[in-house]
């Protein structure tokens, strides 16, 4: 694989074997940023799992503290008599089925989270092939089906992200920007990898986190040692 010259420069600063102390590990990820733009910082957790199992799935959301510094657009579906009080909570979108129609005719995806009232998921359950595959589907679980919408639209705003699963056994989440520096940048890693160490299902066996990675989106992973 080509890379290119910053890349480089940056991969000499870390030891690919070593696994670094968390606030360590943001440090180096800080000094290696080089992109023109303020990278994404992400984690990348493998736990030890089997995600095809029902009893084995790991998955929640929670509020970082210093939010991830992208700006969320939140659409929300709910009946018409809540559309005032979702717009007035901070969300960018909100109706019923007139959005359920632009979505599905004009292949409209101008938003990051969607939130939905219980009684509109009958409505919502139709988009379940198109939200579904992009991780936009609301669920219970991730507290994006809830009756509380205006809390839910100003957690979104704040910064809440969900974690879950993929097919590998590994989560993959953003926790803030490389200009939030290392002391934020641990912050939310420590409210992240809590709440992923509490999600332990039951029927996991062996060692819970396999390993964990944090890397800006142009830089090289850093390894961390996870206390658990």
């Amino acid at each position: 694989m080509f890379r290119g010259k910053n890349y480089k420069e940056s991969a000499k600063l870390i030891d690919k074997q070593m696994q670094y102390e968390p606030k360590e590990a943001f440090d180096l990820v800080t000094k290696t940023s080089k992109a023109k733009f303020d990278e994404t910082v992400e984690l990348h957790v493998k736990l030890g799992v089997d995600s095809r199992h029902a009893d084995q799935q790991v998955r929640g959301a929670i509020v970082l503290p210093h939010g991830t510094g992208k700006s969320i657009r939140v659409l929300v579906f709910c009946k018409e008599e809540r559309v005032q009080e979702a717009l007035d909570a901070g969300a960018d979108y909100a109706g019923g089925m007139d959005l359920v129609q632009k979505i599905q005719g004009e292949n409209w995806f101008e938003f990051d989270t969607v939130i939905a009232s219980p009684d509109m998921m009958g409505t919502v359950g139709r988009l379940g092939k198109v939200l579904g595959p992009k991780g936009l589907m609301p669920s219970p679980k991730a507290g994006t089906v809830t009756p509380n919408i205006a809390n839910a639209v100003k957690e979104a705003k704040a910064g809440k992200i969900e974690y879950r699963l993929d097919k590998t056994n590994i989560i993959h989440c953003p926790i803030g920007k490389v200009s939030f520096g290392a002391d934020k940048l641990n912050e939310n890693y420590e409210a992240l990898i809590g709440a992923i160490i509490k999600a332990k299902p039951a029927a996991a066996k062996g060692q819970y986190i396999r390993s964990c990675v944090t890397a800006s989106t142009m830089g090289p992973g850093v390894k961390i040692a996870v206390k658990v």
